[in-house]
């Protein structure tokens, strides 16, 4: 190949390019990008909860345990009582399940009913099942009691645990009496003020 032909293929190659480069050029100076903006619209952003909202609001909220067990309903409780069935027996004299039995247990001493084997967590806990710990307890067992092998999640609503522990305390050949309600002192209630007598001016 004669330098006529190489200067031909270098000249070929040479246009090429420029073309290549001359249109980037010219497309750049047409087409100028525009910038996207705002596309969509802005999502609200999550309002932080207000102070004791929530769950804490419904305990501040939730009445005495000794006026909700007044007004307890043993029959509402024995119904929401079925959930426990497959883990516990209710009547006297029946046999430890996955739980002990629940004859009796109202003011039961805790961790003590012979032939079931209680966690380590629930003999150190120690008392007895009183209403007010009962209470607690049904209210989330795991975290009234850390370590417990009992793997229910509570009850949440107040009166409903009222109407569970009523009908816990049916379960006796003698109930243990409720606790007294403590009942606010009114207005009427407070003692009369004794005004000092009127000193009368030396005759």
């Amino acid at each position: 190949m004669d330098s006529f032909e190489l200067n031909k293929v270098a000249g070929a190659v040479l246009g090429t390019l420029l073309l290549a480069i001359g249109s980037g050029f010219v497309a750049e100076l047409i087409y100028s990008p525009k910038p996207a903006g705002n596309a969509g619209y802005a999502l609200p952003e999550p309002q932080p909860e207000a102070a004791g909202g929530g769950a804490a609001a419904a305990a501040v909220k939730a009445e005495p345990l000794p006026v909700r067990l007044a007004s307890a309903s043993v029959e509402k409780g024995t119904g929401a009582a079925k959930k426990c069935a497959a883990c516990h027996s209710f009547e006297k004299g029946g046999p430890n399940k996955v739980g002990p039995h629940l004859w009796g247990v109202v003011d039961r001493q805790r961790a003590h009913e012979s032939g079931f084997e209680y966690s380590a967590a629930l003999k150190e806990k120690g008392g007895t099942w009183t209403y007010d710990e009962l209470d607690h307890f049904l209210t989330n067992p795991k975290t009234y009691v850390p370590g417990t092998k009992m793997a229910f999640a509570g009850i949440q609503a107040p009166q409903e645990r009222a109407d569970v522990i009523a009908y816990l305390r049916s379960l006796a050949d003698t109930p243990a009496p409720l606790p007294a309600v403590e009942k606010a002192a009114s207005a009427d209630d407070k003692p009369a003020v004794e005004k000092a007598p009127e000193e009368k001016p030396a005759q």
